[in-house]
């Protein structure tokens, strides 16, 4: 191998994060050529991950490298989120201690790459395009081994697990979640609700916020939020909830009234 090129190695593998993905596309732009990239991978320095995608030789990399990658060479949006943010954030401590399921959130025009979709995980990736929240916000960094990567903050998480609860005991989870949800901050919740644009997410995080008797609750301005028109019906034979115009689980609406 000539010099230049020796040189280029080295400078490639310090500056490539252990278990991290890297893009073909991005390391041609940095001034790799897919003819030098293919000497390294005979040269045993990188593999490939898929078409499309690298790895180091030898890294044992996760869904997170693969995060890295979208987010910092293909410049998506996509993130975790729902139950897999609260989980990476410590915020749903009594759900299962291994991870079988990602949620991975997008906006409704990004689609992962095959290298990504394809490959196993070890985990089952659930991918789920929607534009109910912005893409660029409420989210956080979250710092692994050797990079780091955006995942949503425990209120949009939240919002999340609202949006994909379809069943009666999704529900009541989401209040189970909502419950530990003491600190969120006002004015990072009062952006999401504003921007949101779920009647259904909106209404049950307020009406659970509230339920959950959460002190932040207090210095939402509710009328700055769209609550839409209308009444919802989140469950058959449930109970009517006036103030938010929705009906919800029975076993929801009763929970905690027997202390009363």
């Amino acid at each position: 191998m000539s010099l230049p090129n020796e040189k280029k190695l080295n400078h490639l593998l310090r500056d490539w994060p252990s278990e991290a993905v890297v893009v073909t596309s991005w390391l041609n732009d940095q001034g790799y050529s897919n003819q030098l990239l293919n000497r390294y991978k005979k040269s045993a320095w990188i593999e490939s991950l898929g078409t499309g995608a690298l790895i180091k030789t030898g890294d044992k990399v996760g869904y997170e490298g693969a995060v890295y990658a979208l987010q910092n060479q293909l410049n998506l949006s996509v993130h975790p989120g729902g139950r897999t943010a609260l989980s990476l954030l410590g915020k749903a401590h009594y759900l299962e201690l291994s991870q079988t399921k990602v949620d991975l959130f997008g906006d409704t025009f990004e689609t992962l790459p095959g290298w990504c979709e394809n490959r196993d995980w070890g985990v089952k990736l659930a991918y789920h395009k929607s534009n109910f929240l912005p893409g660029n916000i409420g989210l956080t960094d979250l710092e692994l081994k050797s990079f780091s990567i955006k995942v949503s903050s425990a209120a949009r998480a939240m919002m999340e697990c609202l949006y994909l609860a379809k069943t009666n005991p999704q529900i009541i989870e989401c209040y189970e979640l909502m419950e530990g949800m003491n600190n969120l901050r006002p004015g990072s919740v009062q952006q999401l609700l504003n921007q949101c644009n779920s009647v259904k997410v909106k209404r049950l995080f307020l009406y659970m916020a509230e339920k959950a008797e959460h002190s932040w609750v207090q210095h939402l301005v509710v009328e700055q939020i769209d609550m839409g028109k209308g009444k919802r019906s989140l469950t058959k034979n449930g109970s009517y909830v006036s103030k938010y115009q929705i009906t919800v689980p029975k076993e929801l609406e009763e929970h905690g009234k027997q202390n009363l």
